[in-house]
């Protein structure tokens, strides 16, 4: 473990949520990614409502103009690392909203803003890795891992600053792996709660995935 970073912490309280809906969505075609409809809904709203009763409050990390995303009705926080510097700076706004106006919370949940059927358990799953003694913990399945669902101490926020503007990491799992980091499996049947929608085809599968979901 890095010098100066805070030991694995079992009493973490509740922890805030933020949803990184920053991508450029090259592969859709551009534009926000999360503002596409599933199942007659954006893909967002689907994410929302799963993330929003595992955290005490949650906000949308995006860049740009926030009215975009007024019809959420979350605070929408912007990167505050110039240059598209990915979901590592994300996270890092997520942190310094938290500190900010979040004062009681210890940690940050941040999930991804294109994965719809993410589990309702997740938070719950990572707290319990970090109360066995983990700085860190993120999430896994079918043998991948999901660095960008993770459980961070807002303690690192300076830390995590000063890998993205000194030393230029950009690689979320790489940065992680600096601290004691809990890897959480979860199951991916009947389907990978951590899908994601990049591509067209993609959105069609998630479509289908939602159908059989609605019909049980």
């Amino acid at each position: 473990m890095k010098e100066g970073a805070p030991p694995g912490n079992p009493d973490i309280g509740r922890p805030v949520g933020i949803v990184l809906a920053g991508g450029r969505s090259r592969r859709l075609g551009g534009g926000d990614k999360g503002l596409r409809r599933l199942a007659g809904r954006p893909i967002l709203a689907h994410v929302i409502a799963r993330a929003r009763p595992q955290v005490a409050a949650l906000a949308l990390g995006a860049n740009g103009d926030p009215a975009r995303f007024a019809g959420f009705a979350l605070p929408v926080v912007a990167d505050g690392v110039a240059g598209f510097a990915g979901p590592l700076a994300g996270v890092l706004a997520g942190l310094d909203w938290a500190a900010a106006e979040q004062p009681a919370a210890t940690h940050l949940a941040s999930f991804a803003g294109d994965a719809p059927f993410l589990p309702g358990d997740m938070v719950e799953r990572l707290g319990a890795a970090l109360a066995e003694g983990h700085d860190l913990a993120c999430a896994a399945s079918a043998g991948r891992v999901h660095p960008v669902f993770g459980l961070w101490p807002v303690a690192l926020r300076e830390e995590l600053r000063r890998a993205l503007t000194l030393e230029g990491v950009r690689k979320v799992e790489q940065w992680m792996r600096r601290f004691r980091l809990a890897v959480v499996e979860f199951p991916a049947v009947p389907l990978d709660p951590f899908f994601n929608i990049n591509r067209a085809e993609d959105l069609a599968a998630a479509e289908r995935l939602a159908a059989a979901a609605a019909t049980g």
